[in-house]
Order: C-alpha cells, then sequence, then structure tokens
C-alpha cells in the first residue's frame, strides 16, 4: 500500500476532543495525489510511485515535464514525489491516493522543510551559553576557541559555528492523528509540524 500523502500545511488552530480538553492541532490540507508513474525493479531498479499533486495550467507546464505526462498518460500536476511502495505493479496511473486511507492510523510521521532563520550565531542556533555580561568582559556572544595549535594546525569539520539556520528537511515522529475530514481532505495532527503556512509536508504512516 502506499504509505504517505503529500499536502499543505494550511496553519495551527485549537479543537476540543471527546473529553473537553483543548487539544493544540495542525491543519494539513492533502488533496488527492494522483499516480503519475510507476516504477518497478524491471524498469527502473526499484519499486516506487510517482505522485503528483496541486493544479496547474497547462500554459505554465515547461517542454520537458509536459513530455513526461504525455508519455505516462497523465494530467499535469505542479509537484512530484515519490514514494517507495512493495510492489508497485499493484498501481496504475491515474490512481488516487486520499487522506481517507488514513482514517485507521493513529500516529503519523510528517516531513517538511523548516522555516529559515538567516544568518545566526552560535547562541541562537546551538544555545550556546556565552560569556559574561559585564561591560569589562570581551567575550559575550563568540564562540570562542574552535582550533588546535600546530598539531593539527586546522579547524575539524563538524565544528558548531555561526551560519545559515533553518531550511533544511525536518521530521517530526509519532504525531497523533486527532481528526480526518475526507470532505475538505483535510489531515489534523496534535502538535507542530515543520515549516510555514502553505509548505509542502508529506505525511506518512508511523
Amino acid at each position: 500500500m502506499i504509505n504517505a500523502i503529500y499536502g499543505k500545511k494550511i496553519g495551527m488552530t485549537q479543537i476540543f476532543d471527546e473529553q473537553d480538553r483543548l487539544i493544540p492541532v495542525t491543519v494539513i490540507q492533502a488533496a488527492p495525489n494522483k499516480v503519475v508513474q510507476v516504477k518497478t525493479v524491471e524498469s527502473d531498479g526499484y519499486e516506487a510511485v510517482q505522485l503528483g499533486f496541486g493544479t496547474i495550467k497547462e500554459k505554465k507546464v515547461n517542454k520537458p515535464m509536459a513530455g513526461h505526462f504525455a508519455k505516462q498518460g497523465a494530467e499535469p500536476t505542479r509537484y512530484l514525489r515519490e514514494v517507495r511502495v512493495e510492489n508497485a505493479a499493484e498501481y496504475k496511473v491515474g490512481d488516487e491516493q486520499t487522506v481517507a486511507a488514513f482514517a485507521d492510523v493513529d500516529t503519523v510521521d510528517v516531513t517538511g522543510i523548516s522555516k529559515g532563520k538567516g544568518f545566526a550565531g552560535v547562541m541562537k542556533r546551538y544555545g550556546f551559553g556565552g560569556g559574561p555580561g559585564g561591560h569589562g568582559s570581551h567575550f559575550h556572544r563568540a564562540p570562542g576557541s574552535v582550533g588546535q595549535c600546530a598539531t593539527p594546525s586546522r579547524v575539524f569539520k563538524g565544528l558548531r559555528l555561526p551560519g545559515h539556520m533553518g531550511c533544511e528537511r525536518v521530521t517530526v515522529k509519532n504525531l497523533s492523528v486527532v481528526k480526518i475530514d475526507e470532505d475538505q481532505n483535510l489531515i489534523l495532527v496534535k502538535g507542530a509540524v515543520p515549516g510555514g503556512k502553505n509548505g509542502i509536508v508529506r505525511v506518512r504512516m508511523a
């Protein structure tokens, strides 16, 4: 079975459960994902299906992608993503993956691109404590010593230093599925998921 669906993060809100407890939820709108291409071991070396989602005008589809959709006999979509499956031959172009597949799922893993924070220092990026706050101290928010002496005379890779923060692929695991709205193609999961509003996320059965 296809154990994932792609959608758009709408935002956060809160709802009451059956025990009248207030639950913070993230709303994900996952319109039906259509199978655009089926990949098998014989043709591609592995088993997977290519899912298309998001509407796009035909005149905005570039020629390489238009040729791809025409070859597969599928309608053009704005986004294409792959999902590994055990037996891709069970599916055909045009099959749909909807939120109904998650009706009996309790927990999901949500993957998205985190919000960009720009260039950040070590205190914001990694939680460094920093130096004394007094005016006499000349060491406040700097990272401190980063290298060695003449041996090995270089800075080791992977050292925690200032740099670009955010804009990374992040997965939050085991989020509880609070509600499935099949009429509006909505999935409500408890807690926060990576990315900003209208960001593309993958919801995978945990």
